[in-house]
Protein backbone atom coordinates (compact mmCIF):
# COMPACT_ATOMS: atom_id res chain seq x y z
CA UNK A 1 0.00 0.00 0.00
CA UNK A 2 1.37 3.43 -0.98
CA UNK A 3 1.64 6.08 1.70
CA UNK A 4 0.30 9.60 1.44
CA UNK A 5 3.43 11.47 0.34
CA UNK A 6 3.63 15.02 1.75
CA UNK A 7 7.34 15.42 0.94
CA UNK A 8 8.44 18.87 -0.15
CA UNK A 9 10.68 17.48 -2.88
CA UNK A 10 11.45 15.20 -4.51
CA UNK A 11 7.72 14.98 -4.23
CA UNK A 12 4.60 13.10 -5.24
CA UNK A 13 4.10 12.32 -8.93
CA UNK A 14 0.81 11.45 -10.67
CA UNK A 15 0.19 7.71 -10.46
CA UNK A 16 -0.66 7.43 -14.19
CA UNK A 17 2.76 8.95 -14.93
CA UNK A 18 4.48 6.43 -12.68
CA UNK A 19 2.69 3.61 -14.48
CA UNK A 20 3.75 4.88 -17.91
CA UNK A 21 7.30 5.39 -16.68
CA UNK A 22 7.45 1.80 -15.47
CA UNK A 23 6.63 0.61 -18.97
CA UNK A 24 8.97 3.12 -20.64
CA UNK A 25 11.94 2.00 -18.55
CA UNK A 26 11.55 -1.36 -20.29
CA UNK A 27 10.37 -0.17 -23.71
CA UNK A 28 10.05 3.46 -24.83
CA UNK A 29 7.22 4.01 -27.29
CA UNK A 30 7.48 0.50 -28.78
CA UNK A 31 11.14 0.95 -29.69
CA UNK A 32 12.30 -2.22 -27.92
CA UNK A 33 14.77 -0.18 -25.83
CA UNK A 34 14.10 1.47 -22.48
CA UNK A 35 14.09 5.23 -21.98
CA UNK A 36 17.16 5.02 -19.75
CA UNK A 37 19.15 3.27 -22.48
CA UNK A 38 18.45 5.32 -25.59
CA UNK A 39 21.02 7.63 -27.13
CA UNK A 40 20.03 11.22 -26.49
CA UNK A 41 20.63 11.92 -30.18
CA UNK A 42 18.57 9.01 -31.42
CA UNK A 43 15.14 9.64 -32.96
CA UNK A 44 13.27 8.22 -29.94
CA UNK A 45 14.80 10.61 -27.41
CA UNK A 46 14.70 13.50 -29.86
CA UNK A 47 10.96 12.87 -30.14
CA UNK A 48 10.66 12.93 -26.33
CA UNK A 49 12.49 16.25 -26.16
CA UNK A 50 10.35 17.77 -28.93
CA UNK A 51 7.03 16.70 -27.44
CA UNK A 52 8.05 17.85 -23.96
CA UNK A 53 8.98 21.30 -25.23
CA UNK A 54 5.75 21.43 -27.21
CA UNK A 55 3.76 20.60 -24.08
CA UNK A 56 5.54 23.29 -22.07
CA UNK A 57 4.62 25.82 -24.74
CA UNK A 58 1.03 24.61 -25.04
CA UNK A 59 0.20 24.21 -21.36
CA UNK A 60 1.68 27.57 -20.35
CA UNK A 61 0.98 29.42 -23.61
CA UNK A 62 4.66 30.28 -23.99
CA UNK A 63 5.20 32.92 -26.69
CA UNK A 64 7.33 32.12 -29.71
CA UNK A 65 9.97 34.67 -28.70
CA UNK A 66 10.89 32.60 -25.64
CA UNK A 67 13.38 29.76 -25.34
CA UNK A 68 12.42 26.61 -23.42
CA UNK A 69 15.49 24.99 -21.90
CA UNK A 70 16.02 21.76 -19.98
CA UNK A 71 19.13 22.25 -17.85
CA UNK A 72 20.88 20.57 -14.95
CA UNK A 73 22.11 21.77 -11.57
CA UNK A 74 18.74 22.50 -9.99
CA UNK A 75 17.39 25.90 -9.09
CA UNK A 76 20.54 26.52 -7.07
CA UNK A 77 22.65 26.72 -10.24
CA UNK A 78 20.30 29.39 -11.53
CA UNK A 79 21.14 31.44 -8.44
CA UNK A 80 24.56 32.12 -9.97
CA UNK A 81 23.86 31.66 -13.70
CA UNK A 82 21.40 34.56 -13.74
CA UNK A 83 23.66 37.21 -12.16
CA UNK A 84 26.76 35.81 -13.88
CA UNK A 85 25.03 36.34 -17.21
CA UNK A 86 23.09 39.55 -16.68
CA UNK A 87 24.36 41.52 -13.68
CA UNK A 88 27.77 42.50 -15.03
CA UNK A 89 28.90 44.54 -12.03
CA UNK A 90 25.68 46.55 -11.89
CA UNK A 91 22.80 46.42 -9.44
CA UNK A 92 20.01 43.84 -9.25
CA UNK A 93 16.94 44.04 -7.04
CA UNK A 94 15.95 41.00 -4.96
CA UNK A 95 12.94 40.23 -2.81
CA UNK A 96 14.03 38.39 0.35
CA UNK A 97 11.23 36.08 1.44
CA UNK A 98 13.06 33.00 2.70
CA UNK A 99 16.13 30.81 2.67
CA UNK A 100 16.16 30.19 -1.08
CA UNK A 101 15.92 33.87 -1.95
CA UNK A 102 18.69 34.53 0.58
CA UNK A 103 20.86 31.95 -1.19
CA UNK A 104 20.11 33.62 -4.52
CA UNK A 105 21.06 36.99 -3.02
CA UNK A 106 24.36 35.61 -1.75
CA UNK A 107 25.26 34.25 -5.18
CA UNK A 108 24.29 37.48 -6.94
CA UNK A 109 26.59 39.42 -4.61
CA UNK A 110 29.55 37.72 -6.28
CA UNK A 111 28.82 39.48 -9.56
CA UNK A 112 27.61 42.95 -8.62
CA UNK A 113 25.54 44.91 -6.13
CA UNK A 114 22.37 43.48 -4.64
CA UNK A 115 19.65 45.86 -3.58
CA UNK A 116 17.14 44.14 -1.29
CA UNK A 117 13.95 45.75 -2.51
CA UNK A 118 11.80 44.12 0.17
CA UNK A 119 12.12 41.56 2.93
CA UNK A 120 9.91 39.59 5.28
CA UNK A 121 12.79 38.49 7.50
CA UNK A 122 11.64 40.72 10.37
CA UNK A 123 8.54 38.55 10.82
CA UNK A 124 10.45 35.29 10.32
CA UNK A 125 9.34 35.00 6.71
CA UNK A 126 5.70 34.38 7.60
CA UNK A 127 4.39 37.05 5.19
CA UNK A 128 4.90 38.46 1.71
CA UNK A 129 6.00 42.11 1.52
CA UNK A 130 3.41 44.56 0.24
CA UNK A 131 4.07 47.15 -2.49
CA UNK A 132 4.26 49.77 0.29
CA UNK A 133 7.10 47.80 1.84
CA UNK A 134 9.03 47.60 -1.44
CA UNK A 135 11.59 50.07 -2.74
CA UNK A 136 13.16 49.46 -6.13
CA UNK A 137 16.59 50.80 -7.04
CA UNK A 138 17.04 53.43 -9.72
CA UNK A 139 18.01 51.24 -12.69
CA UNK A 140 18.33 47.55 -11.81
CA UNK A 141 19.68 45.09 -14.34
CA UNK A 142 16.76 42.85 -13.33
CA UNK A 143 14.48 42.13 -10.39
CA UNK A 144 14.29 38.66 -8.82
CA UNK A 145 11.72 37.00 -6.58
CA UNK A 146 10.88 33.51 -5.33
CA UNK A 147 7.22 32.86 -6.08
CA UNK A 148 6.62 30.18 -3.43
CA UNK A 149 8.67 29.74 -0.29
CA UNK A 150 8.76 26.02 0.35
CA UNK A 151 10.28 26.09 3.83
CA UNK A 152 8.03 28.77 5.33
CA UNK A 153 4.82 28.13 3.42
CA UNK A 154 4.29 31.57 1.86
CA UNK A 155 3.37 32.37 -1.73
CA UNK A 156 3.08 35.54 -3.80
CA UNK A 157 -0.49 36.11 -4.93
CA UNK A 158 0.80 37.94 -8.00
CA UNK A 159 4.14 39.10 -9.36
CA UNK A 160 5.78 42.10 -7.67
CA UNK A 161 5.03 45.30 -9.57
CA UNK A 162 8.48 46.10 -10.93
CA UNK A 163 9.03 49.45 -12.66
CA UNK A 164 8.38 49.50 -16.41
CA UNK A 165 11.22 48.09 -18.46
CA UNK A 166 12.87 46.18 -15.59
CA UNK A 167 13.37 42.50 -16.54
CA UNK A 168 11.60 40.23 -14.05
CA UNK A 169 13.29 36.96 -13.06
CA UNK A 170 11.55 34.33 -10.95
CA UNK A 171 12.50 31.20 -9.06
CA UNK A 172 9.24 29.24 -9.37
CA UNK A 173 10.65 25.89 -8.32
CA UNK A 174 7.75 24.90 -6.10
CA UNK A 175 4.70 26.36 -7.82
CA UNK A 176 5.36 26.62 -11.57
CA UNK A 177 2.32 25.38 -13.54
CA UNK A 178 0.19 25.15 -10.40
CA UNK A 179 -1.97 27.97 -11.78
CA UNK A 180 -2.25 30.06 -14.95
CA UNK A 181 0.80 32.18 -15.66
CA UNK A 182 1.48 35.09 -17.99
CA UNK A 183 4.93 34.15 -19.26
CA UNK A 184 5.17 37.46 -21.10
CA UNK A 185 5.62 39.27 -17.80
CA UNK A 186 8.95 37.54 -17.21
CA UNK A 187 12.36 37.91 -18.76
CA UNK A 188 13.34 34.53 -17.30
CA UNK A 189 11.60 32.02 -15.05
CA UNK A 190 13.13 28.82 -13.74
CA UNK A 191 12.16 25.80 -11.69
CA UNK A 192 13.87 22.73 -10.38
CA UNK A 193 11.43 20.03 -11.46
CA UNK A 194 11.49 17.90 -8.32
CA UNK A 195 8.79 19.73 -6.42
CA UNK A 196 5.88 20.22 -8.80
CA UNK A 197 6.95 19.15 -12.29
CA UNK A 198 8.88 15.90 -12.24
CA UNK A 199 11.92 14.17 -10.77
CA UNK A 200 15.16 15.63 -9.47
CA UNK A 201 17.81 16.22 -12.11
CA UNK A 202 16.15 18.53 -14.63
CA UNK A 203 15.62 22.28 -14.36
CA UNK A 204 13.13 24.03 -16.60
CA UNK A 205 14.12 27.51 -17.79
CA UNK A 206 11.84 29.70 -19.89
CA UNK A 207 13.55 32.86 -21.08
CA UNK A 208 12.85 35.69 -23.49
CA UNK A 209 15.16 35.30 -26.47
CA UNK A 210 16.14 38.97 -26.39
CA UNK A 211 17.09 38.66 -22.72
CA UNK A 212 19.21 35.58 -23.43
CA UNK A 213 21.00 37.52 -26.18
CA UNK A 214 22.00 40.18 -23.62
CA UNK A 215 23.98 37.68 -21.55
CA UNK A 216 27.74 37.87 -21.29
CA UNK A 217 29.68 36.12 -24.04
CA UNK A 218 32.95 35.64 -22.12
CA UNK A 219 31.62 32.95 -19.77
CA UNK A 220 32.41 29.23 -19.97
CA UNK A 221 30.38 27.74 -22.78
CA UNK A 222 28.17 25.61 -20.54
CA UNK A 223 27.27 28.59 -18.36
CA UNK A 224 25.81 30.66 -21.19
CA UNK A 225 22.07 30.36 -21.76
CA UNK A 226 22.64 31.03 -25.46
CA UNK A 227 24.60 27.79 -25.72
CA UNK A 228 21.66 25.70 -24.60
CA UNK A 229 19.18 27.75 -26.61
CA UNK A 230 21.20 27.36 -29.81
CA UNK A 231 21.42 23.59 -29.34
CA UNK A 232 17.84 22.96 -28.13
CA UNK A 233 19.17 21.80 -24.73
CA UNK A 234 21.35 19.22 -26.50
CA UNK A 235 24.80 20.83 -26.29
CA UNK A 236 25.75 18.05 -23.90
CA UNK A 237 23.88 14.93 -22.80
CA UNK A 238 20.70 16.29 -21.20
CA UNK A 239 18.87 14.68 -18.25
CA UNK A 240 16.89 12.42 -20.57
CA UNK A 241 14.80 10.52 -18.03
CA UNK A 242 13.91 13.70 -16.17
CA UNK A 243 12.78 15.32 -19.42
CA UNK A 244 10.69 12.25 -20.25
CA UNK A 245 8.93 12.36 -16.85
CA UNK A 246 8.42 16.12 -17.10
CA UNK A 247 6.72 15.61 -20.44
CA UNK A 248 4.49 12.89 -19.02
CA UNK A 249 3.54 15.11 -16.07
CA UNK A 250 2.59 17.90 -18.48
CA UNK A 251 0.55 15.47 -20.58
CA UNK A 252 -1.27 14.42 -17.39
CA UNK A 253 -1.79 18.07 -16.42
CA UNK A 254 -3.22 18.84 -19.85
CA UNK A 255 -5.58 15.86 -19.63
CA UNK A 256 -6.74 17.05 -16.20
CA UNK A 257 -7.86 20.36 -17.68
CA UNK A 258 -4.72 22.49 -17.77
CA UNK A 259 -3.54 25.26 -15.49
CA UNK A 260 -6.95 26.72 -14.69
CA UNK A 261 -8.18 23.33 -13.54
CA UNK A 262 -5.02 22.81 -11.50
CA UNK A 263 -5.51 26.18 -9.82
CA UNK A 264 -9.08 25.30 -8.83
CA UNK A 265 -7.97 21.88 -7.58
CA UNK A 266 -5.09 23.34 -5.58
CA UNK A 267 -7.24 26.07 -4.05
CA UNK A 268 -9.83 23.52 -2.99
CA UNK A 269 -7.26 21.21 -1.40
CA UNK A 270 -5.58 24.03 0.50
CA UNK A 271 -8.92 25.45 1.65
CA UNK A 272 -9.82 22.14 3.31
CA UNK A 273 -6.54 21.97 5.20
CA UNK A 274 -6.42 25.63 6.22
CA UNK A 275 -10.05 25.48 7.40
CA UNK A 276 -9.15 22.54 9.63
CA UNK A 277 -6.22 24.48 11.07
CA UNK A 278 -8.34 27.57 11.69
CA UNK A 279 -10.97 25.50 13.47
CA UNK A 280 -8.51 23.52 15.58
CA UNK A 281 -7.62 24.23 19.18
CA UNK A 282 -4.54 21.99 19.00
CA UNK A 283 -3.02 23.06 15.66
CA UNK A 284 -2.35 26.49 14.21
CA UNK A 285 -1.12 27.71 10.85
CA UNK A 286 2.24 29.47 10.92
CA UNK A 287 1.78 31.90 8.03
CA UNK A 288 -0.23 35.10 7.87
CA UNK A 289 -3.51 34.27 6.08
CA UNK A 290 -2.92 36.64 3.16
CA UNK A 291 0.40 34.95 2.36
CA UNK A 292 -0.58 31.29 2.74
CA UNK A 293 0.89 28.95 0.15
CA UNK A 294 -1.32 26.56 -1.79
CA UNK A 295 1.67 24.26 -2.20
CA UNK A 296 3.25 24.00 1.26
CA UNK A 297 1.06 24.28 4.35
CA UNK A 298 3.10 24.91 7.51
CA UNK A 299 1.59 24.40 10.96
CA UNK A 300 2.36 23.56 14.58
CA UNK A 301 0.76 21.88 17.55
CA UNK A 302 0.57 23.49 20.97
CA UNK A 303 4.06 22.30 21.97
CA UNK A 304 7.25 21.01 20.45
CA UNK A 305 6.70 17.66 22.13
CA UNK A 306 3.30 17.33 20.46
CA UNK A 307 4.83 18.32 17.12
CA UNK A 308 7.19 15.38 17.42
CA UNK A 309 4.44 13.04 18.57
CA UNK A 310 2.20 14.06 15.69
CA UNK A 311 4.90 13.51 13.07
CA UNK A 312 5.78 10.09 14.52
CA UNK A 313 2.18 8.93 14.78
CA UNK A 314 1.38 10.25 11.33
CA UNK A 315 4.29 8.36 9.78
CA UNK A 316 3.16 5.15 11.45
CA UNK A 317 -0.35 5.73 10.09
CA UNK A 318 0.83 6.17 6.49
CA UNK A 319 1.28 9.95 6.28
CA UNK A 320 4.88 10.51 5.17
CA UNK A 321 7.00 13.65 4.96
CA UNK A 322 5.10 15.87 7.41
CA UNK A 323 8.08 17.06 9.48
CA UNK A 324 8.84 20.72 8.91
CA UNK A 325 12.17 21.83 7.52
CA UNK A 326 14.98 21.29 10.00
CA UNK A 327 15.58 25.07 10.21
CA UNK A 328 12.05 25.89 11.41
CA UNK A 329 10.56 22.71 12.87
CA UNK A 330 6.85 22.12 13.21
CA UNK A 331 4.96 20.43 10.39
CA UNK A 332 4.66 20.97 6.66
CA UNK A 333 2.20 19.34 4.29
CA UNK A 334 3.28 19.74 0.66
CA UNK A 335 0.23 19.34 -1.54
CA UNK A 336 1.51 19.94 -5.05
CA UNK A 337 -0.46 19.42 -8.28
CA UNK A 338 -0.15 15.64 -8.14
CA UNK A 339 -1.19 15.29 -4.51
CA UNK A 340 -4.74 13.87 -4.47
CA UNK A 341 -7.60 15.62 -2.63
CA UNK A 342 -8.37 12.36 -0.83
CA UNK A 343 -4.99 12.61 0.89
CA UNK A 344 -5.86 16.02 2.29
CA UNK A 345 -9.17 14.70 3.59
CA UNK A 346 -7.35 11.76 5.19
CA UNK A 347 -4.85 14.08 6.87
CA UNK A 348 -7.60 16.30 8.27
CA UNK A 349 -9.29 13.23 9.70
CA UNK A 350 -6.05 12.10 11.31
CA UNK A 351 -5.45 15.57 12.76
CA UNK A 352 -8.89 15.58 14.35
CA UNK A 353 -8.30 12.13 15.81
CA UNK A 354 -4.92 13.25 17.19
CA UNK A 355 -6.51 16.35 18.71
CA UNK A 356 -9.20 14.26 20.39
CA UNK A 357 -6.48 12.16 21.97
CA UNK A 358 -4.22 15.13 22.78
CA UNK A 359 -6.53 18.07 23.54
CA UNK A 360 -4.97 21.50 23.90
CA UNK A 361 -4.63 22.80 27.44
Amino acid sequence: MRKWNFSSGPAVLPEPVLARAQAAVWDLDGSGIGVLEHSHRGPELMAVLARTEALVREVANVPDDYDVLFLQGGGSSQFFMVPMSFLGGGTADYCATGVWSQKAIAEAGRFGTVHVACSSEADRFTSIPSPAQTTWSAAPAYAHFTSNNTIYGTQWREEPAVPPGVPLVCDASSDLFSKPIDIGRYALIYAGAQKNLGPAGVTLVIARKAFVARGRTDLPTMLQYRTHAAHQSMFNTPPTFGIYILGEVLAWLKAEGGLAAMAARNQAKAAVLYAALDESRQFRGVVRPDARSLMNVTFRASSGALDAAFVAEAEAAGFSGLAGHRSVGGMRASIYNAFPPAGVDALVGFMRDFEARHPAA
